[in-house]
């Protein structure tokens, strides 16, 4: 028996210093192409605003905006086919029915309706040459909608951009996407311009 003890012992301490299974890796998700960056113009008659967007999106015109009709044909949307996703525009004349403040109300509400899922919403002031100013939002987090902006003229034009993508909100995996198509919304409003009314 003593000489069994020491080895008994031995074999515990072994065993207790292997390793059984594996080391846990981290979540990786898969690797995203991106396609370079170019812009085209659109330009098209009747409509009060023109702006660069990429070129490999597509502009459709929005007759319903989340199942209710569109206000006016000013609103559409850029489809990005690539990521599944798509940049809701809408378009409103400022008013007597639209004044400036209501729109503004309107636009924050609609940024802050995704504060139950957000960690955060960052605000970044927007102007530009051609007399455009507003506000850029950054919702962090895993809310639907990760990027919005609101630019106006503050007496005839206001337009509201949201970014939505056709999958289950994760900010991780949808981070490099949402960062790429970030540029195109900034290159978008850097590149607005209003047409008189």
């Amino acid at each position: 028996m003593k000489r069994l003890l020491p080895l008994l012992t031995f074999a515990l301490i072994f065993a207790a210093c292997q390793q059984r299974g594996h080391t846990p890796k981290p979540r990786g998700y898969f690797q995203i192409d991106l396609p370079e960056k170019h812009y085209q113009l659109f330009n098209e008659p009747g409509y009060p605003y023109t702006f660069e967007y990429p070129t490999y999106a597509r502009i459709v015109k929005d007759t319903l905006f989340f199942d209710e009709k569109a206000e006016n044909p000013w609103w559409i949307n850029i489809e990005i086919p690539q990521f599944d996703g798509k940049i809701y525009l809408s378009y409103k004349q400022v008013g007597p029915k639209n004044s400036l403040n209501r729109l503004v109300n309107d636009a924050f509400k609609l940024t802050y309706k995704h504060t139950y899922k957000a960690e955060s919403i960052e605000e970044e002031a927007i102007t530009t040459p051609n007399g455009v100013s507003g506000l850029f939002y950054e919702v962090a987090g895993n809310a639907a909608s990760a990027k919005q902006f609101f630019v106006t003229d503050s007496s005839n034009h206001f337009l509201r951009g949201a970014l939505y993508f056709y999958a289950q909100p994760n900010a991780d995996s949808l981070a490099p996407v949402t960062r790429f198509v970030e540029e195109d919304m900034r290159h978008l409003v850097n590149t607005l311009k209003w047409r008189p009314n």
